[in-house]
Protein backbone atom coordinates (compact mmCIF):
# COMPACT_ATOMS: atom_id res chain seq x y z
CA UNK A 1 0.00 0.00 0.00
CA UNK A 2 1.13 3.58 -0.50
CA UNK A 3 1.81 6.21 2.14
CA UNK A 4 1.24 9.93 1.82
CA UNK A 5 3.97 12.29 2.92
CA UNK A 6 3.51 15.93 3.87
CA UNK A 7 4.25 17.08 0.32
CA UNK A 8 1.57 14.87 -1.21
CA UNK A 9 -0.99 15.92 1.39
CA UNK A 10 -0.23 19.58 0.68
CA UNK A 11 -0.72 19.08 -3.06
CA UNK A 12 -4.03 17.28 -2.46
CA UNK A 13 -5.25 20.10 -0.19
CA UNK A 14 -4.30 22.73 -2.77
CA UNK A 15 -6.19 20.84 -5.48
CA UNK A 16 -9.25 20.62 -3.23
CA UNK A 17 -9.09 24.36 -2.55
CA UNK A 18 -8.82 25.08 -6.26
CA UNK A 19 -11.73 22.78 -7.12
CA UNK A 20 -14.18 23.82 -4.42
CA UNK A 21 -12.99 27.22 -3.28
CA UNK A 22 -12.07 28.25 0.25
CA UNK A 23 -15.67 29.12 1.17
CA UNK A 24 -17.01 25.68 0.33
CA UNK A 25 -14.47 23.65 2.33
CA UNK A 26 -16.12 24.14 5.78
CA UNK A 27 -19.44 22.99 4.32
CA UNK A 28 -17.79 19.90 2.85
CA UNK A 29 -16.05 19.13 6.14
CA UNK A 30 -19.32 19.50 8.03
CA UNK A 31 -21.12 17.19 5.62
CA UNK A 32 -18.34 14.59 5.89
CA UNK A 33 -18.50 14.78 9.68
CA UNK A 34 -22.26 14.24 9.68
CA UNK A 35 -21.95 11.33 7.27
CA UNK A 36 -19.24 9.73 9.41
CA UNK A 37 -21.37 10.16 12.53
CA UNK A 38 -24.39 8.56 10.87
CA UNK A 39 -22.28 5.66 9.59
CA UNK A 40 -20.82 5.06 13.04
CA UNK A 41 -24.30 5.19 14.58
CA UNK A 42 -25.62 2.64 12.09
CA UNK A 43 -22.71 0.29 12.82
CA UNK A 44 -23.32 0.51 16.56
CA UNK A 45 -27.04 -0.18 16.10
CA UNK A 46 -26.26 -3.21 13.93
CA UNK A 47 -23.92 -4.57 16.62
CA UNK A 48 -26.64 -4.17 19.26
CA UNK A 49 -29.16 -6.03 17.08
CA UNK A 50 -26.72 -8.89 16.52
CA UNK A 51 -25.96 -9.07 20.26
CA UNK A 52 -29.67 -9.35 21.06
CA UNK A 53 -30.09 -12.11 18.46
CA UNK A 54 -27.18 -14.07 19.91
CA UNK A 55 -28.53 -13.67 23.47
CA UNK A 56 -31.93 -15.11 22.45
CA UNK A 57 -30.37 -18.33 21.15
Amino acid sequence: MFQLGPGEILVILLIIILLFGANKIPELARALGKARKEFKKALEEEEKVEEKKSEKK
